[in-house]
């Protein structure tokens, strides 16, 4: 599992780069999101533009991160391809999370303080 944070004004970017988030890595995920977003902005945009794939373990290790950022920050969804943003309309997580479309939609000024 390999992330990459950037940061841009009040906002980090953390890019997840792997095709999966599911049961044999979640664990590492969640430990990756910690160190990554340990401290920062208040809103961190989690691109997710290149997973292709998520399942259960998956959907509760970015519920994990989000729990870990506390509740004066922010956990917003960028880049979902069809398949896991199905994923996370079927389970209801889409009204727990703000889901964008992509990294540039998140990113418009008009979403930067959702």
């Amino acid at each position: 599992m390999s992330l990459t944070t950037t940061m841009t004004d009040d906002v980090q970017i953390v890019k997840v780069n792997a095709e999966r988030i599911d049961a044999a890595m979640a664990i590492q995920f969640k430990e990756d999101m910690r160190t990554e977003t340990e401290s920062g902005p208040s809103r961190v945009i989690l691109d997710l533009s290149e997973v292709q794939f998520i399942d259960s373990s998956g959907l509760g290790a970015i519920v994990a991160a989000m729990k870990q950022l506390g509740g004066s920050r922010k956990l917003d969804l960028a880049g979902l391809t069809p398949m896991v943003e199905k994923v996370f309309r079927l389970t209801r997580m889409d009204t727990v999370f703000d889901l964008y479309g992509s990294l540039s939609e998140a990113t418009a000024p008009a979403n930067a303080n959702s």
